[in-house]
């Protein structure tokens, strides 16, 4: 049975780890434009039905969600708090490196054109997609990982894995050293909050220092696009 579970746990990896990677390239390098698109929605579409498919199909395991706890709130908000401060001093340090028509000229490529736009993108990305986020890589990832490796172990992986399409993505719209630099952090974040779950088992306190990255990064990008 536990040989069972590591080949249904690493199967479950294989299928959904690269699928993130192929969305954002299509979608940003191989084919911009309707064709990308369509293939990052699927891909999408893919992230969120596959770990409830085979939570309920595979591992056999009822739908329920735990209570978020008062320490892994405290965990969250400060964790959330110092990611906030480095990235934010991460530009404050290394924005120069930044070309900043090229982000401008890609935001306009994907219909970020306006600041109203641009905002509700932000709310979405803040919201709904960090929530996606912590429960594919979080819930689905991590557990997967951990059945296959010790635990700790499976927080390095698993933030390894959660940094993968991010490297596809920052290449599209920063050099080198940005992209470097901006991969090392999406690594700690992915990290930390794996952990924050091991911890807390839960991925509300992951959720909500997650945010606090979304809120800086799209206050970054907001005057790198518009200014001000």
């Amino acid at each position: 049975m536990h040989e069972a579970s590591r080949r249904n746990a690493a199967l479950a990896l294989i299928l959904l780890v690269p699928v993130p990677s192929i969305g954002v390239y299509l979608a940003a390098h191989g084919q911009p434009g309707p064709i990308g698109q369509g293939v990052f929605i699927a891909a999408k579409i893919w992230l969120i039905g596959l770990p409830l498919v085979w939570h309920l199909l595979v591992d056999k395991q009822p739908a329920r969600l735990p209570r978020p706890t008062r320490k892994g709130m405290t965990a969250a908000i400060a964790t959330g708090t110092v990611i906030f401060l480095a990235i934010g001093a991460g530009y404050f340090l290394f924005g120069h490196w930044i070309d900043q028509a090229l982000v401008s000229g890609k935001a306009i490529e994907v219909g970020l054109n306006t600041p109203q736009i641009y905002i509700l993108g932000a709310v979405y990305w803040c919201t709904a997609n960090s929530l996606i986020e912590e429960y594919v890589w979080r819930w689905f990832v991590f557990t997967r990982c951990e059945t296959l490796m010790p635990r700790y172990v499976a927080v390095v992986a698993s933030g390894l894995f959660f940094t993968i399409h991010h490297v596809i993505a920052l290449t599209a719209y920063f050099d080198w050293r940005i992209t470097v630099l901006g991969s090392l952090g999406v690594f700690i974040g992915g990290a930390t909050w794996s952990w924050i779950y091991l911890k807390y088992r839960n991925i509300y306190a992951a959720y909500v220092s997650h945010v606090f990255a979304d809120i800086v990064i799209f206050w970054i990008g907001y005057k790198l696009i518009f200014g001000g």
